[in-house]
């Protein structure tokens, strides 16, 4: 089993159900950083309202930042389940 291989959430029905939890929560997390930035560029033509905007985008950006670590986290998640002796055995070659 490796890291970001499309085989790995396809092994079992509970592989399956993981991975689709993981990429609902990665695009709630990807509309929130894009809502976040639109309201930061609105915010942004408006004098006094510059520093909530700064805000917006730092917030968005964090977003963003979550995003490939909340991967990266699914990854590591389907790796526990799976088979670790395939693993070794990929490796050890």
């Amino acid at each position: 089993m490796r890291l970001f291989a499309p085989e790995t959430f396809m092994k079992s029905e509970r592989t399956r159900r993981i991975y689709a939890y993981y990429e609902l929560t990665h695009t709630l997390i990807d509309l929130s950083a894009a809502l976040l930035f639109l309201v930061g560029s609105i915010l942004f033509f408006y004098q006094n309202l510059i520093y909530a905007g700064t805000w917006c985008f730092t917030l968005g950006s964090v977003a963003f930042t979550m995003k490939p670590a909340l991967r990266f986290v699914r990854e590591i998640h389907l790796l526990k389940i799976g088979d670790f002796e395939d693993v070794a055995a990929r490796y050890n070659t």
